[in-house]
């Protein structure tokens, strides 16, 4: 950590550094019944839900090694050390490793899986707020483990242009700090990469079940060459012909697409001081919207999505509404007679009248 520390990153995503220790007298983990053979965070036919983690991870010994963390990182006040954090209570350990004195932020699997119901969003958030209310939170719906989000969480709906973006727009309006993995500002969506070019031991030892993480691991395309713009050589992995022509090149040229959204999302919420550090209060989560109160002193801003691609409808009588808060580039909706009304995967921010 000190290595790189000394030439000037801006701080180090600790990769499952709940794995650092293991049992000390090697003892195998138990298996889970095969009613109960889902890891929180991780789709049923994923194996590492076939055990209960109780000696591979998550160790008392882990809690002093943390402690020797923050010594060093206050030498570099301008870094952040991140955990990511895979355990059978994968929001306790979060809480239990981010408290004073240990890492700055740390995130899990719980919206890395398929489910994506508002209902799921409101208590993963709601429930790692109870557990550490002193922490500062970490989200991600995407990562080198998962498949990738526009197909995991896009599979039963019809794909809309903006549909990448407005996921996006969605954990930039939690409470928290993002991290988004490549190809998100892209839209890209999971390779179906063939057998004989697998390269994942996990997927080829458990195919065709499970097909392992190559799908979301294939190479960034630059352009629509047969490499991608990637590399001279042969890559790892095969650049899927699907991914072509959502190039960065193609969408560089085109002004509706994923990329230049991305751009846009992005650029807008650095102005939106409520969103980078206000505080969350959730106001609904029915089956297909998810709506929420971001303020402090400054004020009070409505965050609402519709995570379907229907129009839906939302009762809001304890709010009053002030003026619609645009420029993120997304499909907005509207608020009359204490009824909010979005379009399908579309948006809404809007100003809060003080309570």
């Amino acid at each position: 950590m000190r290595f790189w520390l000394d030439r000037g990153v801006d701080g180090l995503r600790l990769d499952a550094i709940n794995f650092c220790f293991h049992d000390a007298k090697l003892r195998d983990n138990p298996p889970r019944p095969p009613n109960e053979r889902r890891a929180r965070g991780f789709n049923a036919e994923n194996p590492y839900g076939f055990q209960w983690h109780k000696f591979n991870n998550t160790q008392p010994d882990m809690l002093p090694f943390l402690q020797e963390i923050p010594p060093m990182m206050d030498k570099f006040p301008d870094a952040v050390a991140l955990g990511e954090i895979s355990s059978d209570d994968s929001t306790a350990t979060v809480a239990e490793y981010t408290q004073p004195g240990r890492l700055h932020m740390a995130y899990s699997f719980e919206l890395l899986s398929n489910e994506s119901s508002p209902r799921h969003i409101r208590e993963t958030v709601e429930q790692l707020r109870v557990r550490a209310p002193q922490s500062w939170p970490c989200w991600t719906i995407s990562n080198h483990d998962v498949e990738r989000v526009v197909s995991r969480w896009g599979r039963s709906a019809p794909h809309l242009p903006h549909f990448a973006t407005q996921l996006t727009a969605l954990i930039c309006a939690l409470r928290g700090s993002v991290c988004i993995f490549e190809g998100e500002e892209l839209g890209l969506g999971e390779a179906d990469v063939p057998y004989e070019a697998l390269r994942d031991p996990y997927g080829i030892a458990f195919w065709p079940s499970f097909k392992g993480r190559d799908g979301c691991r294939t190479p960034m395309p630059w352009d629509a060459t047969s490499r991608g713009g990637f590399s001279s050589g042969e890559p790892w992995l095969p650049v899927p012909e699907q991914h072509l022509g959502l190039s960065v090149e193609a969408q560089e040229r085109d002004p509706s697409s994923a990329l230049h959204g991305f751009r846009k999302l992005l650029a807008w919420r650095r102005g939106q001081e409520l969103l980078i550090d206000g505080e969350i209060e959730f106001l609904a989560a029915t089956e297909s919207v998810l709506a929420f109160r971001r303020f402090d002193d400054r004020g009070s801003m409505l965050a609402a999505f519709n995570l379907s691609a229907q129009v839906a409808t939302l009762p809001l009588a304890q709010i009053q509404v002030t003026r619609s808060i645009g420029g993120h580039g997304l499909p907005e909706g509207s608020f009359a007679s204490a009824t909010l009304t979005l379009p399908g995967h579309g948006v809404a921010f809007f100003q809060l009248a003080a309570r």
